[in-house]
């Protein structure tokens, strides 16, 4: 009897900057991906700290801490919920919030300060950039990419759509 494997998860890569409130927004269509799909879908935060928040870069080094601390989604969420917080005061958020989920607040400092996940976060945004992604959030869903930095209107909708057609290409 041959055992068959469950088909690989459609993917959905979600270049995000934790400080930008666009992305803040896009936690309820992540939410509802997830809610709908399951384990049918991995959603894979890839990190694109922009410029104009000059808080961002750090919080996505936090965030790849909370990962190693076995908290990443909690964490990104968490922070999220925190963007216009995270703006004006800074550094001291990414530990606050890092403090409210249990996690070790002192190897966050510690990890920002001698830069351990700068290379993650410099790899995943050099990726964005030589795939086409300007802005936050951008989706990308195997080889087609949707940007929501530009509007949310009916993104849920495409996202969905392009999942949909991607299941039942595997199936």
């Amino acid at each position: 009897m041959r055992e068959t494997t469950p088909a690989a998860p459609v993917v959905l890569d979600l270049w995000c900057d934790l400080e930008c409130p666009d992305c803040h927004q896009a936690l309820s269509d992540v939410r509802a991906v997830r809610a709908r799909y399951g384990d049918r879908v991995e959603i894979r935060l890839r990190h694109f700290p922009l410029e104009k928040h000059k808080h961002a870069y750090a919080a996505a080094q936090a965030a790849e801490e909370a990962a190693v601390q076995g908290q990443d989604w909690p964490y990104i969420e968490a922070l999220l919920a925190r963007t216009e917080e995270l703006g004006k005061t800074g550094e001291p958020v990414l530990l606050d919030v890092a403090r409210e989920l249990g996690l070790d607040a002192e190897e966050f400092d510690t990890a920002l300060i001698d830069g351990r996940h700068l290379l993650i976060v410099d790899a995943d945004q050099a990726e964005g950039k030589a795939i086409g992604v300007t802005g936050t959030p951008t989706y990308v869903i195997g080889d087609e990419r949707l940007d929501g930095g530009k509007s949310q209107e009916g993104l849920r909708e495409r996202i969905e759509e392009i999942i949909d057609r991607r299941l039942a290409a595997q199936g």
